[in-house]
């Protein structure tokens, strides 16, 4: 990778860290990426799509188009590491590293930009990943632009430090945000009886979870977390009459996912029928699995070994989430991993940072896989 882009790319990196916004506030973020490509670029086409945008470079004729894509949003976590690119939005961080991912394919285009490619190529920069929504919207540019495959990358701790890790099928569980509403009736403390308490029904789903979830009645990995119980109020005089338990459900198979679903349901509306709770459910935060194509992550794997990079095989899916899983319905692609180190802070934690060193092996990758081989990784180009 030119060093002058590599410098420009951690720059933007350290600039997009110190701005962080959360899904669907990235206004300022969104625009700076544009403001760095249209300043930086020369052969690219910008596309502003409201929420997200993408950048567009055309080789001509009937050349095949593949998209990169990047994520922009960052987490409700506060900064409370002491960094030079220290956030400066209270409460609000960059600890998933898609300040990185940008950056990278920001680098990447630079790269396309001043270097041509033979194929079309599509630099997609997505919000909302988190939420798992920006996916869902910024699949229509595949039909808009007839694209024919999709990569990207996370970066990932626990794994060895800049290599490549893949996985053949299934990459992450898919998963959904589930809550049970359950509405009941009041009645004085003193006379629990004359209401109806949906306590003890928020509790029997709750018991219910471990026995629902057994491994011996699916075929890939399910889990049930509880993230919250809500019931009753601080009022010592009225019984509890209404309650809500918010739930993760988590499957490496999707059918199995809603295996699940229909049992907490059924489950719910049993009891609820039982005790005269009316019982509503309510669903957000839904990820679709992650499941690569075969050809298209052993084009990573070749890019890998091409590059002179380490190459690494994961035995198992991310139990993580990642709202990718969308444009691997549509099309063709894969998605792999560029590790931090098997000792550097988990993504998600106070202690986390991404590494800048690993936006040239993602960018390196990226030209790789679009079958720019000019350059080998980490080439001295001062000579």
């Amino acid at each position: 990778m030119d060093k002058k882009n590599l410098k420009m790319a951690i720059q933007l990196r350290h600039d997009l860290h110190m701005h962080p916004e959360l899904s669907y506030q990235e206004f300022w973020t969104k625009q700076h990426l544009m403001d760095f490509l249209k300043k930086h670029t020369t052969n690219l086409d910008i596309i502003d799509k409201g929420n997200y945008f993408y950048a567009k470079y055309t080789a001509g004729g009937d050349k095949p188009t593949i998209a990169f894509r990047a994520d922009f949003d960052a987490l409700p976590i506060p900064e409370t590491i002491d960094l030079p690119w220290k956030s400066t939005v209270p409460g609000v961080s960059h600890k998933c590293g898609h300040d990185g991912h940008s950056a990278t394919l920001a680098g990447f285009a630079l790269e396309v930009d001043q270097k041509g490619a033979d194929k079309n190529i599509i630099f997609l920069f997505q919000h909302a990943e988190e939420t798992g929504q920006g996916a869902i919207e910024c699949a229509e540019v595949i039909m808009e632009e007839k694209i024919n495959e999709v990569f990207g990358y996370h970066n990932m701790s626990g794994i060895e430090y800049n290599a490549v890790h893949v996985i053949d099928g299934t990459a992450h569980c898919a998963s959904k945000g589930m809550s049970i509403e359950m509405k009941g009736s009041p009645a004085h403390a003193s006379q629990p009886e004359n209401g109806i308490n949906p306590s003890f029904a928020i509790a029997r789903i709750i018991e219910a979870l471990p026995s629902l979830t057994s491994s011996d009645q699916y075929e890939g990995l399910v889990l049930c977390t509880v993230v919250q119980v809500n019931i009753g109020a601080e009022n010592y005089g009225i019984a509890a009459h209404h309650g809500i338990l918010r739930l993760t459900i988590r499957a490496e198979k999707e059918v199995e996912l809603n295996m699940l679903q229909q049992k907490v349901e059924a489950l719910a509306l049993k009891l609820g029928k039982e005790q005269g709770i009316k019982v509503h459910f309510y669903y957000r935060d839904e990820f679709p699995e992650t499941v690569n194509h075969q050809e298209s992550v052993n084009k990573v794997r070749k890019a890998a070994v091409d590059k002179g990079l380490s190459l690494r095989e994961l035995t198992s899916p991310y139990r993580a989430s990642e709202d990718y899983g969308h444009y691997l319905k549509r099309i063709p692609g894969a998605f792999f991993y560029i590790g931090n180190g098997e000792e550097h802070p988990p993504i998600h934690t106070f202690e986390y940072d991404f590494r800048d060193e690993i936006i040239e092996t993602g960018v390196e990758m990226f030209k790789g896989l679009a079958g720019m081989e000019e350059l080998k990784l980490f080439q001295d180009l001062s000579v």
